[in-house]
């Protein structure tokens, strides 16, 4: 009898286990991902769609790169804000929100971009594995563009773009303009910007190692859908 209740201890220790939920993050990206303080509109539709799946969501933030290698070396069990063209031999959850990027200049440089080849010409900045989440088309560009480079951290892309050390940044433009809040003194934010829509929005899942665990996050999404909280969500980052 005393080994069957040692037994069950341990079965219900895996059982908990199990549910955990380890979930990658890029870093601080306002208003999607406010890392130091654990929030943001898209922390906050993971992790509660994550909770109203059964699971025990933990969140962890560090560049994509690092975290696709996290991911691969079994240190994460999902990571946020990627999709099917990411690559590599994982699953990917119903998309949780959408991104929509734009190619921006200072206007002053008077660019001509129609579409997205046209990027060949300039030096380009973009996000952390955009060369891939971005399409076809964008990853000829960037491989044969000798001066195009990707940076983790927003904050950095902002100074080059008003500062001219760049023709061409990649971003979303709400990222972009809540970095500007933080740069202002560092760099002149009041340039005219000329904004290049030639980019799809981007949707954006849950890339997991078991399917089990996306299948999870895809029924708390739903939950969270349809009682009303991914709406609330939204509106409390909505000033944004």
């Amino acid at each position: 009898m005393k080994w069957i209740g040692v037994l069950g201890l341990l079965l219900c220790s895996l059982t908990v286990s199990a549910h955990n939920l380890r979930i990658g993050f890029g870093t601080h990206k306002p208003p999607y991902i406010f890392e130091d303080e654990d929030r943001g509109l898209e922390h906050d539709i993971v992790m509660s769609a994550a909770r109203h799946g059964g699971l025990q969501p933990t969140a962890y933030y560090a560049p994509l790169e690092r975290l696709n290698m996290m991911l691969r070396k079994g240190q994460l069990d999902a990571i946020a804000a990627t999709n099917e063209l990411n690559g590599g031999d994982i699953v990917y959850s119903h998309s949780y929100i959408r991104y929509q990027n734009v190619a921006v200049a200072l206007r002053s440089r008077n660019l001509e971009i129609q579409q997205i080849s046209d990027l060949a010409r300039y030096s380009v900045n973009a996000f952390q594995r955009a060369r891939f989440l971005l399409g076809a088309e964008f990853q000829r560009m960037a491989q044969a563009n000798p001066r195009y480079r990707e940076e983790a951290f927003q904050i950095a892309r902002n100074r080059m773009l008003y500062s001219g050390r760049v023709d061409v940044v990649v971003t979303d433009m709400r990222i972009l303009r809540y970095f500007n809040r933080e740069v202002y003194t560092q760099v002149d934010v009041t340039q005219p910007l000329t904004l290049f829509p030639i980019f799809a929005a981007n949707d954006y899942k849950l890339g997991c190692r078991e399917w089990a665990l996306c299948e999870r996050f895809n029924l708390g999404l739903a939950e969270l859908r349809k009682t009303g909280e991914y709406a609330q969500i939204e509106g409390r980052y909505a000033i944004y």
